[in-house]
Order: C-alpha cells, then sequence, then structure tokens
C-alpha cells in the first residue's frame, strides 16, 4: 500500500471535538488507499502547562525528569487519536517515541535523531493495521531514556518518519492554509504559494514565518520528502494547502516568492575591536559558548581618534534576539576580562527589526538588491544592516517602520499576482 505521514499541531488536536476532524482527515486517506502514520503533538497549551509544572517544583530541574514530564502530552493525545479511529472503524494503534522506538542523542530537551527502524510498524502494517498513530516531539536515549526534541519538534518526526518509510508525502495540518508571500496580518494583498522550493521555505522558516520548524524543513530538503501544509479546519483535497517540494518541481519562479520579518532583533556593535588575526574567532566563539543565537554581522574599519596610535581598529556590529542581549553583554564582557580581545564600549540597539526578501529566482535576475533598497528609500527607512545570501536579501531597520517595509517589498515586487 502506498504510505503517507499526517502531522496534526497543538491547535488541530485542541479537544476532543478537534481530535475527531482530524480522525475524519486521516479516515479520508485511509478511504483513498493509503496506509498512514499519524504524528500528534499535545493538545494546544498543554506542554506549557507541562512546563511550568516543573519549573514550580524544581528551579534547577534535571533535564532527563523534564523530558519525562513535558513528553507526557504528546502520549495522551496519540492514545485518544488511536481510540477516536478505532470507533470510527479504522484499525489503528498507538505507539510512543521509545516503543517504536525513535532512536535519539541523548541531549535532553534537544534531541537529534539517530535512527527509526522499520520493523515494528512494517509488522503492525502487514497484520492488517491501516494507521498508526506515533506520539510527535519525542523519543529515546541510547540509555534508555525519554527524550524530546526541542519546541515545535512534532513537524521534525513527521519528516523523519516520511523519510524512513518513504512515505509518498508528508501532509503537515495546522491552523493556517498554507504558505504565504508574507503575513496576512500585515498585508492584506499577501497570497497563498501552490508551491515552494526547499531552500526558499528554509529561509523564510529560519527568518521568522512560523509554518513549519526549520529543522523540519532541513530535513525535508536532505531527503527529498514532499512536504504539504494544510488547514486542519477546512476541506481539502489533492489540490489544496502549498506543496514545499524540489526546485525541478516549480515550473517557472517568481524573483522573488516572500517576504519574512523578525520583529524581536536587536544590534550590538563593538567599538575600537584591535584589528588581528582570531578576534573574530574570539568574540564569535564567546558569545557561541553562552548560546547567543548571532545572525547579521558587519565588520568596518573604526575612525582614528588618536594620531599617535598606530594601531588598526574595527567596529564589529551583529544582530541577535532581543532576549538575548543581557547574555551577549555578559560573555563579552568575561571574554574581555580574559585577555581574549580588548574594545572600547558597547553600543546595543533593542529597537530594530529584520525585514528579508527570499526568491530561488534570485539567482539569475539582476537588480533586486537595488529594487528592495530603492522601495524602502521611497519610504523614507533607514536600513542600519545588509546580509545577502543567493536566495535572500536581510536588512535591519528601525522596529516602527517593520509593517511599512513589509508592505512597500510586497507591493515592489508584485507578490500579489500569480
Amino acid at each position: 500500500m502506498p504510505l503517507l505521514v499526517m502531522k496534526f499541531g497543538g491547535t488541530s488536536v485542541a479537544d476532543l471535538a478537534r481530535i475527531e476532524n482530524a480522525a475524519k482527515k486521516v479516515q479520508a486517506e485511509v478511504e483513498r488507499g493509503y496506509d498512514v502514520i499519524v504524528i500528534v503533538s499535545a493538545m494546544s497549551g498543554k506542554t506549557n502547562e507541562l512546563v511550568g509544572w516543573v519549573e514550580t517544583t524544581s528551579k534547577l530541574y534535571d533535564a532527563r525528569e523534564y523530558d519525562a514530564v513535558v513528553a507526557s502530552g504528546e502520549n495522551v493525545t496519540a492514545g485518544l487519536m488511536a481510540l477516536r479511529l478505532q470507533e470510527m472503524g479504522i484499525p489503528a494503534r498507538s505507539w510512543q517515541g521509545w516503543q517504536v522506538p525513535i532512536n535519539t542523542t541523548s541531549a535532553h530537551s534537544s534531541a537529534r535523531f539517530v535512527s527509526i527502524p522499520r520493523d515494528h510498524l512494517d509488522a503492525k502494517f502487514a497484520e492488517g493495521f491501516k494507521v498508526a498513530v506515533v506520539a510527535g516531539f519525542q523519543g529515546v536515549s541510547p540509555e534508555g531514556r525519554i527524550t524530546t526534541l526541542g519546541r515545535g519538534g512534532s513537524d521534525t518526526t513527521a519528516v523523519a518518519f516520511a523519510a524512513a518509510f518513504g512515505a509518498e508525502r508528508c501532509d503537515i495540518y495546522t491552523d493556517v492554509d498554507g504558505v504565504y508571500t508574507t503575513d496576512p496580518r500585515i498585508s492584506p494583498k499577501a497570497r497563498k504559494l501552490p508551491k515552494i522550493a526547499f531552500e526558499e521555505m528554509l529561509e523564510l522558516a529560519s527568518l521568522g514565518a512560523k509554518v513549519l520548524q526549520t529543522r523540519s524543513v532541513e530535513l525535508a530538503m536532505r531527503y527529498k520528502v514532499r512536504l504539504r501544509v494544510l488547514s486542519s479546519f477546512e476541506d481539502t483535497d489533492e489540490t489544496s494547502g502549498t506543496l514545499v517540494c524540489d526546485e525541478d518541481e516549480i515550473m517557472e519562479s517568481k524573483v522573488v516568492s516572500g517576504v519574512a520579518y523578525s520583529r524581536d532583533e536587536a544590534k550590538m556593535t563593538l567599538l575600537k575591536v584591535e584589528d588581528r588575526p582570531g578576534v573574530a574567532a574570539a568574540i564569535f566563539g564567546s558569545l557561541a559558548d553562552a548560546g547567543v543565537n548571532v545572525d547579521m554581522i558587519v565588520q568596518n574599519i573604526s575612525e582614528q581618534d588618536d594620531p599617535a596610535d598606530k594601531r588598526a581598529h574595527t567596529d564589529m556590529t551583529f544582530s541577535l534576539p532581543t532576549n538575548q542581549v543581557d547574555r551577549a553583554r555578559k560573555a563579552i564582557d568575561e571574554a574581555a576580562a580574559a585577555g581574549k580581545f580588548v574594545f572600547t564600549s558597547v553600543v546595543t540597539d533593542t529597537d530594530v527589526a529584520k525585514v528579508s526578501v527570499v526568491g530561488i529566482g534570485m539567482r539569475s535576475q539582476v537588480g533586486v538588491a537595488a529594487r528592495m533598497f530603492a522601495a524602502l528609500a521611497a519610504e523614507n527607512v533607514n536600513i542600519k544592516v545588509i546580509t545577502t545570501s543567493e536566495i535572500k536579501i536581510s536588512v535591519l531597520i528601525d522596529r516602527k517602520y517593520m509593517e511599512l517595509a513589509v508592505q512597500a517589498l510586497h507591493d515592489t515586487f508584485e507578490l500579489e499576482k500569480a
């Protein structure tokens, strides 16, 4: 039998009525002739509740026990989904991560997949079962302990199963009906994309689009797993949603496919850093060791204030999430105190946003940056930092102009047109 993987997020299984609704979508695929692996998240809000219980019980909690508690939300949903399917006359069985087993590393709360053996589930399908309901987000370590994959890990679980079982497709059911050219709440002209390339989706996910978890897209791109993003709350057919696929499946790509944004950005500049080999490694190594997620990086030659000082100096600017500013400042101060590098001062701006245009069509089209910068200039939006890649241009701007910038770029590249 052909195989599908179907993943239902927390809002899609938030209560018994929604679990029944999801089960009907599974039933429709079984009736089309598929065997189905269903990956479920915990009911909406349940994981946050479980995390809160752990943090209230133990401020410095054991990560192994944290995973044991937090993974339980998915177990409940998997059991209820299997029961609902059984009541509908569909042979179904639920599986927890350790039962498959989903083998992972021992990095609790941020584990990575090692392997997913097929034997147990294949045997059940051979016995006549039509649906295997698997708890997402979780696995088992080499030591036999429950692990979790980090928030959003059920998307990654679904893609991993699709890759391991050679599924025809992996359908991700969520509370939106596909991937849009930008956030419809910001631009009413936003258009749902029928298809988007893996690379574009990966860039959009990493730049702030919250439709798919970044790791899941990385995995899908590596193993060529065709992903489809669908709404749980609408009637769907084989043309619904957005297909995330290989570039070869897209006949003709627009120059820009989407505009992404990240609101909670900050900019830090280290002034007058001594310009010598190894300084950048010392700065960003210290930040990495502290768990700071650095994104955009720009280096400029410093102004020479003291004519007698013949040493070369540079200013180092980078962006990072707003909630990591204090951690970054502490890491920089400690590294400087240890003599790893020298600087005169740090300037921090916590009122910025990142806006990006993404499109595989940029590879063969010139003038994209010029059009982007002209559009922002026409709206009197000043650019603080610029970074580029083969299919992406990102700028850091004042946060108050973020929505204006997104709308202007969406209009400039005429993304409302198919």
